[in-house]
């Protein structure tokens, strides 16, 4: 399925129209018991704050869908009511204002009663989501598979679909997450090739950081370059704040949403850096995430390649010796002393914000460039060039032109 047919599809819950079209959304979950209203509250208010549009809140008792129904009206997100085994807490949740659903196949398995709430859902104009997981599996299609091989969970998914449009009901989300990375994106490739219903992607139990994120962006971000995917959710081991905040950054990071927070570029550092690479990031890093400035930033330890190497950068620091070149898009605006390369380059970043591009660029020191110029060509000359590319040229042309 193309990307641009699936990025024509219509959300119903947490749609922000970006750039014209529906955009892809991240959906994180409450750790808190449900029935704790104010500390639900509090952590659903920390992960919108943190990137999530969609928070799914479990609802697994009375008391849990007591909960929802103070939680829901007073919450900035949509809230999704996540139900398994009983399916009247499902009609429960429903009745308290859960704005959606998702439904675990695996263990809510009795047909009537899943067109039971699939009726009240389609009466309410609320969505559901088939969240099928290689953990909790139908007995049956395990015993038929003898694992869970993704066609074991589309199987799976097509079965609960079934049941849904029974009773035409439509408006549908599907999920088949495995905690392996190569079966969850063999997964969702036959998933996308079979059903044309929205998805919902994620690795399940992928674990803490930073093993987590990593089998987390390896899977959710392989089928979002190939146009699979409509909510994502990283399921770590930790904090829920950082599900929605690696969420949120890996769509900013690929394009699919529009920048709200940093991107901080930096070099891996080599010898040819005058200063501690590595310190010199981190601090700018929490600086700049502290005031939470939505631009590219890049910190470079050495002003031979530096501004170029990240000139597409908003702003951006290279190290020379003892000062730093301050850069805006590649040009260099400011050299500072070594020891204010940080706080220059927050008090810059936070101008070029404030004031836009080429108001910044109209107030570049004037002698900026022909310093950073003339200490670039003194640090070539004591170190030598990596590049040195003039020189190259001309000896690769010598060599192509002998006998």
């Amino acid at each position: 399925m193309s990307f641009e047919r699936r990025q024509t599809r219509r959300l119903n819950v947490g749609d922000v129209p970006v750039g014209g079209g529906a955009p892809i959304t991240v959906q994180s979950m409450t750790t808190t018991k449900t029935a704790d209203v104010d500390g639900t509250l509090a952590q659903v208010y920390a992960l919108a704050g943190a990137g999530a549009d969609i928070v799914r809140i479990t609802c697994n008792e009375v008391e849990a869908a007591q909960g929802l129904a103070e939680i829901v009206p007073r919450s900035p997100v949509p809230i999704i009511a996540d139900i398994h085994y009983q399916y009247r807490l499902a009609l429960a949740a429903m009745e308290a204002g859960g704005q959606g659903l998702r439904l675990n196949p695996g263990n809510i398995r009795k047909e009537d009663q899943i067109k039971t709430v699939a009726r009240e859902a389609k009466d309410r104009g609320l969505p559901i989501r088939i969240g099928v997981n290689a953990g909790s599996l139908d007995k049956d299609l395990m015993g038929k598979y003898g694992s869970a091989v993704p066609a074991a969970l589309v199987e799976s998914a097509q079965t609960e679909i079934a049941y849904l449009e029974d009773v035409e009901f439509h408006d549908i989300k599907i999920s088949v997450k495995h905690s392996n990375v190569r079966m969850m994106v063999e997964a969702y490739r036959l998933l996308a090739d079979t059903v044309d219903y929205p998805l919902h992607l994620g690795v399940t139990e992928a674990g803490p950081p930073p093993s987590g994120l990593i089998k987390s962006v390896a899977g959710i971000g392989t089928l979002l370059n190939e146009g699979i995917g409509d909510t994502i959710r990283f399921s770590l081991t930790a904090d829920p704040v950082e599900e929605a905040k690696a969420g949120r950054q890996l769509l900013e990071f690929l394009g699919l949403r529009e920048r709200k927070g940093l991107d901080l570029i930096a070099c891996p550092s080599c010898g040819r850096a005058e200063v501690d690479v590595i310190e010199v990031a981190t601090r700018a890093q929490e600086a700049l995430e502290q005031a939470k400035l939505p631009i590219q930033v890049a910190v470079m330890g050495c002003v031979v390649n530096g501004p170029g190497e990240a000139r597409e950068a908003d702003i951006g620091i290279a190290a020379g010796r003892g000062r730093g070149h301050l850069f805006i898009k590649g040009r260099v605006v400011r050299v500072v002393p070594e020891e204010e390369m940080v706080e220059a380059l927050l008090d810059e970043a936070q101008k070029l914000v404030d004031e836009g591009l080429e108001a910044r660029l109209a107030h570049a020191e004037a002698n900026a460039e022909e310093i950073a110029a003339t200490e670039r060509r003194q640090l070539i000359e004591i170190r030598g060039d990596a590049n040195r590319s003039e020189e190259r040229r001309a000896r690769v042309a010598e060599v192509a032109g002998g006998d």
